[in-house]
């Protein structure tokens, strides 16, 4: 559509659209209800194929940015106090254009963020107007570099509080409530309409000859109150606003912990606002169940953020989705589609929850106890059905935060709750998925296990089967970047202890790599140039490098069998 130009009509329309909406507020009363709707439903499609085009092409953005659209757009954000839809797809516009997107932030003056920070101190509480806010946050958040440092700690946390709102209501009982206001409507309605054509049945007029009898049809339509009602499916339109928000308020607070720190000024800024004090002093507590500070600027914040135990709000989010909820989903064709946006919201809280534990220490997270606590809850996601989780993205999740947690908890040496039984169950069927991640992750986790295992007594079984287990993953495994990860993970698990040295000699570890190392070389060199990033050839030429050293390591202990 770009290579058709699409983008030159497409502003133009824009243009034209933004213009219409001022020409609606001189022309005469009767032009102007009649036109409202009409200019404003085309903007809104208008901005909504813009939003489209720019989220998956960087030329549309060119463009976005040489015809200086953002004006245009914002123009129709004012509308936001009557055609809340049509202000959610700017939102959606702005959070796509305004990421990584540096050549657009000189356009934000401070007319541009007067119209941002009035959209998202809105009081209004549906659940549009919720969605709303939460993406003007991320909006804001993309271009906190325009944002005066005065006034930057009061705006994050402004930010910050729009996602506690969001993740603090419960998706599970939203979707039972609103379901229960449908079949109210709906019942409404029937009555309505019953009771509507008992009177146009009855309803006739005088006896008088000379009297007509009015029309059905006429008299149905003078008796309308269909108008009067709510529109069709608004509450599942609220309770998909409510997931979307929730979905992307978890995703920003995933950029928050990858963003890069920020100066020692900025930093102080933010610890000196009384604001930001004030919002700290009351950001956890039993009510709220939610902590949240400014995670997203230095190591400090990451501290503060995470002042007490890991955030209440998010790790509920991690939970399966209530299970009335999900049945009402499933056995009501026009909410089934809720499902997807439930599991949704469930991975993106696990990798919140992943990037939380990589930038936090120990302390942080609530200490050794609070870590074994989410052990045994991540534990309990994977084993507490009857069928082993198989949906490919819930697994990337899960797994990805297993790991961060047992490396964490594998560094400060507190115990892990998972048994070996448990750990290998998870391997065995992670390994057979068909996301490479998903296949990193379980051979990860196995390692972090077997090297903790390694250290202890009467171990030597269990490495045997992780060993083993290891050892098919390096030999077989069809991705290089799978395979070098199960080779780094029999370097910790067999680098040092008794027990690994006896499970080594039993499994024939070494004469097996000393096979292997050739084939992993002559793969590398086949399948490397081409097939894998430059990051990816980097950390297979460190495994190769190691592996060299570590068959060396294994051949200096005396221990290779006759």
């Amino acid at each position: 559509m770009v290579t058709s130009d699409i983008m030159t009509p497409l502003v133009a329309l824009l243009k034209e659209c933004s213009t219409g909406l001022d020409t609606n507020q001189v022309s005469p009363k009767k032009c102007r209800e009649m036109n409202k709707h009409y200019i404003e439903d085309i903007a809104n499609e208008a901005i909504n194929l813009l939003w489209n085009i720019c989220e998956c092409n960087s030329t549309a953005v060119y463009i976005f940015n040489k015809e200086r659209c953002l004006e245009a757009v914002l123009h129709c954000m004012k509308k936001f106090s009557t055609n809340v839809d049509l202000a959610i797809s700017v939102a959606n516009c702005l959070q796509a254009v305004t990421e990584d997107n540096p050549d657009l932030l000189a356009s934000f003056n401070a007319s541009a963020q007067q119209v941002l920070e009035t959209v998202m101190m809105c009081p209004e509480n549906t659940m549009k107007h919720i969605l709303l806010r939460t993406l003007i946050a991320g909006t804001i958040w993309n271009i906190k570099d325009t944002i005066p440092p005065g006034s930057l700690g009061s705006m994050v946390n402004a930010i910050l509080k729009v996602f506690s709102e969001s993740l603090a209501i419960d998706a599970g009982e939203t979707i039972i409530h609103m379901n229960e206001a449908e079949k109210n409507r709906l019942k409404l309605a029937a009555e309505t309409e019953e009771n509507m054509s008992d009177v146009v049945d009855t309803c006739v007029l005088s006896e008088d000859d000379n009297m007509e009898e009015i029309p059905k049809e006429k008299l149905r339509r003078e008796n309308d109150v269909s108008d009067l009602l709510p529109s069709d499916k608004w509450e599942l339109k609220e309770v998909t606003a409510l997931l979307t928000a929730q979905q992307t308020a978890l995703e920003i607070i995933v950029n928050m912990c990858c963003s890069e720190d920020p100066s020692d000024d900025e930093w102080e800024e933010l610890s000196s606002s009384d604001e930001s004090d004030l919002f700290m002093e009351n950001s956890y507590n039993e009510g709220s169940g939610l902590l949240m500070t400014p995670l997203c600027l230095s190591d400090e914040v990451h501290s503060a953020f995470l002042n007490n135990l890991i955030p209440k709000k998010i790790l509920e989010k991690t939970a399966y989705p209530n299970s009335v909820a999900v049945d009402i989903c499933m056995h009501n064709p026009s909410w089934k589609p809720l499902m997807k946006k439930l599991n949704a919201v469930q991975c993106r809280a696990l990798t919140c929850l992943h990037s939380i534990l990589l930038v936090s220490d120990v302390d942080c997270l609530g200490g050794a106890s609070a870590l074994q606590s989410l052990a045994q809850h991540l534990s309990q996601l994977v084993f507490s059905k009857t069928e082993f989780p198989k949906d490919t993205e819930f697994l990337e999740a899960i797994t990805s935060a297993l790991r961060a947690l047992l490396q964490t908890m594998a560094s400060k040496n507190i115990s892990q709750c998972m048994t070996p039984e448990q750990l290998l169950a998870l391997c065995e069927a992670g390994i057979h998925s068909s996301n490479a991640s998903v296949r990193v992750n379980v051979v990860s986790i196995l390692g972090i296990s077997g090297s903790v295992l390694a250290k202890g007594q009467d171990t030597a079984e269990t490495l045997k089967m992780i060993g083993k287990f290891l050892l098919e993953v390096a030999v077989k495994e069809s991705s290089l970047v799978v395979a070098g990860e199960a080779l780094d993970a029999l370097f910790d698990v067999f680098a040092d202890g008794e027990e690994a040295e006896k499970a080594a000699i039993e499994i024939k570890l070494l004469p097996t790599l000393k096979e292997f190392q050739p084939v992993f070389r002559m793969r590398m060199r086949k399948e490397g140039k081409g097939q894998y990033s430059a990051d990816q050839l980097c950390v297979l030429d460190n495994v190769k490098m190691n592996l060299r050293r570590f068959i060396a390591y294994q051949e200096t202990l005396g221990k290779t069998p006759a």
